[in-house]
């Protein structure tokens, strides 16, 4: 079985046409990603976005989109842990609990320090090393892109 060629082109269609980046879809053995690329958002030479291509069935892949940089600050303390995903970002588990990091907090590698929901799937994003919070870079409830810096720790 193979996916419909004008279903796809509608997929891509809702992603050139809304503020979404990328939709995956999985049927039994067949799984495709259709994904928007954005221009970089660095200064370089003007680049025009181009229409979604024709969708071609995808695996998830290392080569993903530039990370969508909000600061342009030329040092930062601390190493960036960065969104593993497009989603959106959350400081605490519910509205009313505290929140899993706050900055000057020491966390040690595994430690939970945020979840990003994406497709209704809240997903608790653990420290890849261990040290001190020293900025959140993202509002909570705020849409993250995969590679955008969350945070800096020390």
């Amino acid at each position: 079985m193979k996916f419909d060629v004008d279903y796809i082109e509608k997929l891509a269609k809702i992603i050139a046409d809304s503020g979404l980046t990328e939709i995956s879809l999985e049927d039994g053995d067949q799984a495709m990603t259709i994904r928007k690329d954005l221009p970089p958002v660095v200064s370089a030479p003007a680049v025009t976005q181009a229409a979604v291509p024709a969708a071609v069935p995808v695996a998830p892949s290392a080569s993903a989109p530039a990370p969508a940089a909000e600061k342009t600050e030329p040092a930062k303390k601390g190493k960036p842990l960065t969104s593993p995903m497009v989603g959106t970002f959350y400081k605490a588990a519910s509205p009313d609990a505290k929140p899993f990091v706050e900055v000057g907090q020491t966390v040690s590698q595994g430690d939970v320090v945020c979840i990003v929901e994406a497709m209704k799937l809240m997903n608790e994003i653990e420290s890849e090393f261990s040290g001190k919070v020293v900025e959140i870079c993202v509002e909570d409830g705020q849409p993250v892109e995969f590679g955008q810096v969350l945070m800096y720790i020390e």
